[in-house]
């Protein structure tokens, strides 16, 4: 009866607490999930997990079935990855380019984690700042490109990851710290800190401020650390993932305040191409990013799981 479908459903749900986040994360409707709960509770004549509004908890015998799943997921992972080394499959490059620059926080325990598993994969990063990122992979200068791309394109398929909130920057004591919502108005009031890209690429100018009218000062600097210590410099204020700046915040280097009422939010895709996209060390990268950042980044939701691509 317990089967693999399951586990992951389980593990989804403890990680979301949520009927319709984890029926997004394992590529199902919210009533395939329920059934599947539904089945499971018969079966073992238990509750599997305990409803409060929208929220969904795991009692005690969901937990033991979470646990279970921990154990064998990762074996399954490890079995699919020797047969992949075992039917020549392993060897190849994965050379990354992230458009997110906020991303390497996560991304390096993964690569590490990635070169234990795949030591015939060349794995490296594609460093500077690109004003069109997924032209690099038709140009045969990189394989995976992580960034807010997912315009259908011909021989590229774009594989969600998450959606995340950006949240305003500001030193501790900064005049607009007063308000809990800043609004676009708001900006003009001091210098934006960015990274050196195209305006059009940064999700609060192309969301917020142009949108408004709003005209603003502009600095950049390449480094996420060094766009932090401007703000708590007082040199400016910035728009960064709130994933990205937890750290500071616990520590109170920084304050954070959302953008809008509903939030500023920006969604990232793992982008590859058509031909590489079934590689199985490339699958296995992709699913490594998925269980580590649903895992360990607070706020993110997710994506649907279908890959874009243009017919």
């Amino acid at each position: 009866m317990l089967e693999l479908r399951h586990l992951r459903t389980l593990n989804a749900l403890d990680e979301t607490g949520s009927i319709s986040l984890a029926a997004q994360r394992v590529h199902l409707t919210q009533s395939a999930v329920s059934h599947q709960i539904k089945a499971l509770q018969e079966h073992y004549q238990l509750p599997i997990i305990q409803r409060s509004g929208h929220a969904v908890q795991l009692t005690d015998a969901g937990k033991r079935l979470v646990q279970l799943a921990g154990k064998i997921l990762g074996e399954v992972q490890s079995a699919e990855r020797d047969l992949a080394k075992i039917s020549q499959q392993a060897a190849g490059s994965l050379r990354i380019v992230l458009e997110c620059h906020t991303c390497f926080d996560w991304l390096m325990p993964i690569m590490d984690d990635f070169r234990q598993h795949w030591p015939e994969v060349e794995l490296d990063l594609v460093s500077g700042f690109h004003s069109d990122p997924v032209s690099l992979l038709r140009q045969q200068v990189a394989d995976v490109v992580i960034g807010s791309e997912n315009k259908p394109q011909q021989g590229i398929i774009h594989f969600p990851l998450f959606r995340f909130e950006i949240l305003a920057v500001l030193a501790p004591g900064h005049v607009l710290g007063s308000k809990r919502v800043l609004e676009a108005a708001d900006f003009a009031q001091d210098v934006l800190i960015t990274y050196p890209v195209p305006e059009e690429r940064i999700d609060l100018i192309r969301q917020v401020l142009m949108p408004a009218g709003v005209s603003w000062q502009r600095r950049t600097t390449e480094l996420t650390v060094a766009i932090l210590q401007l703000v708590a410099s007082r040199r400016g204020i910035a728009a960064l993932p709130g994933w990205g700046i937890k750290n500071y915040l616990d520590y109170e280097y920084v304050i954070a305040r959302r953008i809008g009422t509903s939030g500023l939010w920006s969604d990232l895709y793992l982008s590859v191409r058509e031909q590489d996209a079934s590689l199985r060390y490339l699958r296995d990268f992709l699913e490594t990013i998925d269980q580590v950042c649903f895992a360990r980044l607070d706020g993110i939701k997710p994506l649907s799981k279908k890959g874009t691509r243009k017919n």
